[in-house]
Parts: structure tokens; sequence; C-alpha cells
């Protein structure tokens, strides 16, 4: 299976896309999307208007992760939202956050020096106001973004009421 895999990757076309992969994957880049969009109905409109959507694959929307849901049997396209990005903070901050490279009183002070960037790093840690977040280069679809990193509380689980037995 590994071998028909590989196979499809280079016969498709798709081995620098596939280098790419896994070079993200090395510098624990954030979680890959292959769109990003303003609104929902302009990701509505690309979704429809796609003449095979990529099941499984991420996308952002307003800044915010959903997951291409495409069932070919039936024409059923969708997109929900994902908690993947959340998850991916979660790892970042159980492994104990990076030394900050820079520090800013507001976001719009923090986004000015992010497009400022020649050459936008993958991923690292600014404070804002004194809270950590992360800047994270989508390179596949050049979109520059700042996530707080307080959106990994969302991906911890809710501490039980009472002990299990």
């Amino acid at each position: 299976m590994a071998m028909d895999a590989l196979a499809f990757i280079t016969q498709s076309g798709q081995a620098y896309v596939f280098a790419d992969y896994i070079r993200g994957m090395e510098e624990h880049a954030p979680p890959l999307v292959i769109a990003s969009f303003k609104t929902r109905s302009e990701a509505k409109r690309w979704l429809d208007a796609h003449p095979e959507p990529p099941d499984g694959a991420h996308l952002l929307i307003a800044g915010e992760y959903h997951r291409v849901v495409y069932f070919q049997e039936k024409g059923f396209r969708h997109f929900l939202p994902s908690p993947v990005l959340e998850f991916y903070l979660q790892d970042i901050e159980e492994e104990g956050l990076p030394p900050p490279v820079a520090t800013f009183d507001t976001v719009e002070q923090a986004q000015a020096w992010v497009d400022s960037q020649p050459e936008p790093p993958r991923q690292v840690l600014i404070l804002i106001n004194g809270a950590p977040h992360l800047v994270a280069y989508h390179y596949r679809v050049n979109v520059r973004a700042i996530y707080p990193m307080s959106l990994a509380a969302k991906a911890a689980p809710a501490p039980a009421d009472e002990p299990a037995d």
C-alpha cells in the first residue's frame, strides 16, 4: 500500500507538494490548509463549484479551521468546524512554550509586524498585551495568521466532577 501511495504521489505530479508536507511535519508547522476564504458564502461557492472536493482537507474560513466533507456517491458537499488548531496549540503548550520573538501592546501592532516580515516564519511565539500568541504562516495559501494560545484551553478535556471508579 505504501508503494502504491508513493506511485500515486509521483504519477499525479504531487512529489513537491508531498515534500513540502513532510518538511512542515518536521518543523511542527501548523496544520496544513488547502484554501482560505474570508466568508462562509465564499467558501460555499468554491465548494459547490469544485469538480471533486478534497474530502478531509482543511481550509480556513474567516481565520478558523474547517474540514471538507465530500461523499462522491451522493454528491454531498459540506464543511464543518474543525478543532485541529486547538489541539495543535495544546501540543505546543504541553511541549513548553518557546521564548517570544517580539512583544506588542495591540493586535494591530502585531499584525503590522507580521505583515512586514519578508519571509514569514512557519510558526513563532509573540506576546500581545502580555498574552502568548502563535504567529503562523500557511504557505500553501499565503496567509499569515495570529492565533491566541488561549485557544488551546478549548482542546483540553474538562475536569471531571467526580473521580473515575
